[in-house]
């Protein structure tokens, strides 16, 4: 079973904190796995490989806009978090799932971040938007509204070995251009430790994409980014994002789901971390690996 706890608007030293918590509690057998859903205050994140050119604004440019500047354990080079920005963490023993080919009894670490690559897809499915993964390169590319036309009704589209095929209520895609431009929408990072999973994904739902154009975005120059928001023309309330993506880690992790409000649901007592409801999120939202790449 994966617990879900929603955490709403978290600055990236406590989400930090808070994953090293959860990750000793795993490690120990206190807890089960655990999929945080939050959003960050502006914040930059460089990996172990980061190359600090790749932050492109000056130190005052940064301060202007509120936007902090970390380093983290996971791998990588150079990202960006903020609101309007769906990121999950999943705390994940990989020893309690087994490989697709049947010949491992733990999940090894390629697989489980093209298992979080296929969760991103089917969310972005069940909004209408093509998405899948490039060769070589990780995280979740959508397709740009130029190459692909609305969802038609009843008619399956072949896809490639590297995609997805997504569907949603309303039936299947259907390309409009033989050639396909792709936009970022959702980075991958992850650090495993003694089989332990944390840090995660970040996927772009009503994000400001203009933090992006401090950074060169994961070192990679020649892809633009993208949200939900760009490609779908409207605000996407990220409660519905929230709840599609843990539906979607049901099915890809093959997993039974269970919400809690609060960590003292899942903890049985306080972590000493404090952090906003969230139905504050709600209220908010109402008014209106080793690496990251």
């Amino acid at each position: 079973m994966i617990s879900v706890v929603q955490l709403g608007t978290v600055d990236y030293a406590t989400g930090l904190r808070l994953q090293q918590r959860l990750v000793e509690l795993r490690k120990e057998g206190r807890i089960g796995d655990v999929l945080l859903v939050l959003e960050h205050t502006p914040v930059i994140t460089l990996g172990r490989n980061a190359k600090a050119k790749n932050i492109v604004a000056s130190l005052e440019v940064l301060a202007q806009r509120g936007v902090e500047v970390f380093e983290c354990d996971r791998g990588g080079d150079v990202t960006f978090h903020g609101p309007g920005q769906l990121v999950g963490y999943p705390i994940f023993d990989l020893h309690g799932f087994s490989s697709s080919e049947g010949k491992r009894k733990i999940l090894g670490a390629v697989e489980y971040v093209r298992r979080l690559e296929e969760v991103v897809i089917r969310t972005c499915a069940d909004f209408g938007i093509p998405a899948k993964r490039i060769p070589g390169l990780t995280g979740v590319w959508a397709e740009l509204q130029a190459t692909w036309g609305r969802p038609s009704s009843g008619v399956q589209v072949e896809r490639s070995s590297t995609e997805t095929a997504g569907t949603t209520a309303s039936g299947s895609f259907t390309k409009s251009a033989q050639k396909s431009q792709e936009a970022k929408i959702a980075a991958i990072g992850v650090h495993i430790s003694r089989a332990v999973t944390s840090h995660g994904f970040a996927l772009n739902v009503n994000t400001d994409l203009e933090y992006f154009d401090l950074i060169v975005p994961c070192g990679i120059e020649a892809k633009p980014v993208t949200s939900m928001e760009k490609e779908l023309a409207k605000k996407i309330p990220l409660q519905d994002v929230a709840y599609s993506i843990s539906r979607n880690f049901g099915v890809v992790f093959e997993s039974q789901i269970l919400w809690l409000e609060t960590l003292e649901a899942l903890l049985g007592k306080s972590v000493g971390v404090p952090l906003k409801p969230p139905a504050e999120l709600r209220e908010v939202h109402k008014e209106e690996d080793t690496f990251w790449v």
